[in-house]
Parts: structure tokens; C-alpha cells; sequence
């Protein structure tokens, strides 16, 4: 079975928009898409008059380098947000197929599934927050099409095995698209799993330069999958998903010295990582620091709602996720300077002298 036979054959058979960029090989007289013959102003030889690549060369080229991937397994777009759109769209007919996810997970999965008319179906993590393999494949049905896992997991920041993912990817062949997310890998032990699309048609992976590569703003992400998948999401995305000063930014990122700085920042969080996860465990107002794999820690603490409101009030922004499963206590910590660091400490060091430690017997 061929992994587009999962897909919606309406999208297979559908005849893509052929954009004035895609027409344009070898031209060097550009009358084909109504642009302006002129820059606009302030514009400094980046040619913003003119559409972009719909997916730019260079970049290409850098990425499926950097990814160890070939250029026909990449799509490139604005962020993973993007990708995810694409898939649950190209592969899940409204009313008929669903996606499997694992709460307490990314909330971008469910939102662009129920967008699409797409059934959600929950395999939860368990109660140490860790993929349960058996219980996931248990809650496959013939209408689930993609299967989200999320590693190193948002919002808890634990790790998947490769062997799971090598598992998952095993049974799920002919049943279900694998999409792993790896937003946070560059700060995880593990390596990517993305060597795996040359060995399952069914495995795609999920990349982006907004956290390691510190290009949140620019909003680029990658999708890796087999070529064919690749080139069906090209047929429903639109033309120009790319700004021309995104890509360039993206370049200088991943230049020779762009990358020299990228490899020392992650170094410098995974260090305050566990520093921080020290600090924080030795106060008396939590209840436990999540073990992380990413650039943030999930703290449970005995009021995460007073520590919330401390924080706030000297201006100090963290992640509320009481919403989550299981997370009704917790608030998520990214990890920044070391000084941010440190101010973060001295405020929770403060509210810990201001709360009541619970008392053994007593509900928290």
C-alpha cells in the first residue's frame, strides 16, 4: 500500500495552481505577475517588488543539509503550524477521518483537526507523562489518518525512545501517517528520527528554526516525509508561503557562523536547564520539576495560581498550563539568560516565605 492511499483522493487528483514564480524558469523580464517594476522604499537589494521562490533554493539546499534529508523530502513553510495544517487537511475528510494525539500534548494537532471537520482521538500519556505505546496502537480505528507524537513532549518536556518511534511506525504501516514533532530535538539527548522516511513511506517529521535557531519571528518550519507526501501538501499550499526577509534571515542562521552561535546557545540552556531544575526543586513551594528534555521545565506547585500572580506582578511572563490533563497544578518555565534565570528564582524564593507548605495527609 502506498502511504497516498491514506490520502483524501479528492487531493490526489487534485490540478494544483500553477503561480506567475513557477512559470517564470530562465526569465529575466518579469511581465507575468502584475508586480511593481519598482522596489518599494527603504528596500535594500532584497527585490521585495517581486514574489519569492514558493520554495527558495538556498534555503532548500541549507536545510536538507542540515536535516540530512534530500531536497524533494523537504517542505519548507511558516513554522510546523503550517505543516500540521497541511497534513490534517490533505489526509482527513471532514466528518469521516480523525487524527490520534496524546494529551496532555501540543494544542495546534486538535485545533487544525476540528478546523477541518476532523475527529480527535486521545491515547493520553501516562501518569509520568510517558508515550504508552500499547495504549496508543489500542486506540487506532480504520478513521484515524495521522498519528501526532510530540518529542521531546510540549508542554512536559520528556523524550520518546527511537524504539517506539521505529514501533509505532512498524504497526502503523498501511493504517495511519506517523507525524513526529520535533520542535525542541536540538536540546534532547536523542538524535532526530528523520533517517526513518528512507525506511517507512508512513514517518514524516516536523521541524522548525523558531526554537534553537532563535527565529521565532521569522516563522520558518519543515516538514520531512517521503517525496510523494511532500508533493501532494505542495499542491494545496499557497504560492508564496515565504517572505524574502525570512529566508534571509534563515540563511545568516544557518551560515558557518550562524550555526558555531547556535550550538554554544544550546549549550548555554542546557546547562541553566538543569541548573534551574535544581534550583527550583529545592524550594518549598514545589511539588515537583517534570523532568525536560526541551529548552523549558513544567513545574508543579502546591498554588500555582499565587505563584502565577507573583510572577506577573514583577513582570515575569510563564506558561499557564492548569488547562492540560493532569497539569492542574503546573506552570511552564522556559528557560532564558542566565540572569532572567536567576530573577525567576528570587521571586518563586520570595512567594515560597509567603505559602503555606501542605502538610502530609492534607489535600494539595
Amino acid at each position: 500500500m502506498n502511504v497516498l492511499d491514506l490520502a483524501r483522493p479528492e487531493i490526489r487528483a487534485l490540478q494544483p495552481y500553477s503561480s506567475a514564480r513557477m512559470e517564470a524558469d530562465g526569465g529575466q523580464l518579469m511581465l507575468n505577475a502584475n508586480e511593481s517594476a519598482w522596489p518599494p522604499v527603504g528596500d535594500t537589494g532584497q527585490g521585495c517588488n517581486r514574489y519569492p521562490e514558493p520554495q527558495p533554493s538556498a534555503l532548500l539546499d541549507a536545510l536538507a543539509l542540515l536535516y540530512g534529508v534530500r531536497r524533494e523530502q523537504l517542505l519548507v513553510g511558516r513554522g510546523s503550524d503550517e505543516a500540521i495544517d497541511l497534513l490534517v487537511r490533505a489526509f482527513c475528510r471532514a466528518g469521516q477521518d480523525a487524527i490520534l494525539i496524546q494529551p496532555p500534548t501540543f494544542g495546534m494537532y486538535a485545533v487544525c483537526a476540528r478546523v477541518q471537520g476532523a475527529a480527535v482521538i486521545e491515547a493520553p500519556l501516562d501518569k509520568d507523562f510517558r508515550l504508552d505505546v500499547d495504549a496508543l496502537l489500542a486506540a487506532v480505528t480504520p478513521a484515524v489518518k495521522l498519528v501526532f507524537v510530540c518529542r521531546p513532549s510540549n508542554p512536559t518536556g520528556q523524550d520518546v525512545p527511537r524504539a517506539d518511534i521505529e514501533t509505532l511506525a512498524r504497526a502503523l504501516a498501511g493504517r495511519a501517517l506517523l507525524v513526529v514533532d520535533e520542535a525542541y530535538v536540538e536540546f534532547a539527548d536523542q538524535p532526530s528520527v528523520a533517517d526513518l522516511i528512507d525506511r517507512y513511506d508512513n514517518v514524516a517529521v516536523l521541524r522548525t528554526l523558531s526554537k534553537a535557531w532563535a527565529l521565532a519571528g521569522a516563522r520558518i518550519g519543515s516538514l520531512l516525509a517521503n517525496a510523494d507526501v511532500i508533493a501532494l501538501l505542495r499542491r494545496i499550499m499557497p504560492p508564496y508561503p515565504l517572505p524574502l526577509p525570512c529566508v534571509d534571515a534563515a540563511l545568516i542562521a544557518l551560515s558557518g557562523w550562524g550555526q558555531a552561535n547556535t550550538r554554544q546557545r544550546i549549550g548555554t540552556v542546557c546547562k541553566q536547564r538543569e541548573a534551574m531544575q535544581s534550583a527550583l526543586a529545592a524550594l518549598a513551594g514545589v511539588k515537583q520539576v517534570l523532568p525536560s528534555q526541551a529548552n523549558f521545565l513544567t513545574v508543579r506547585f502546591h498554588d500555582a495560581g499565587d505563584v502565577l500572580r507573583r510572577l506577573l506582578a514583577e513582570g515575569i511572563v510563564v506558561r499557564d498550563v492548569r488547562r492540560y490533563p493532569g497539569l492542574s497544578d503546573a506552570l511552564r518555565i522556559t528557560i532564558g539568560t542566565p540572569e532572567e534565570n536567576a530573577q525567576v528564582i528570587k521571586v518563586l524564593k520570595q512567594s515560597a516565605v509567603a505559602q503555606p507548605v501542605a502538610v502530609a495527609g492534607q489535600g494539595t
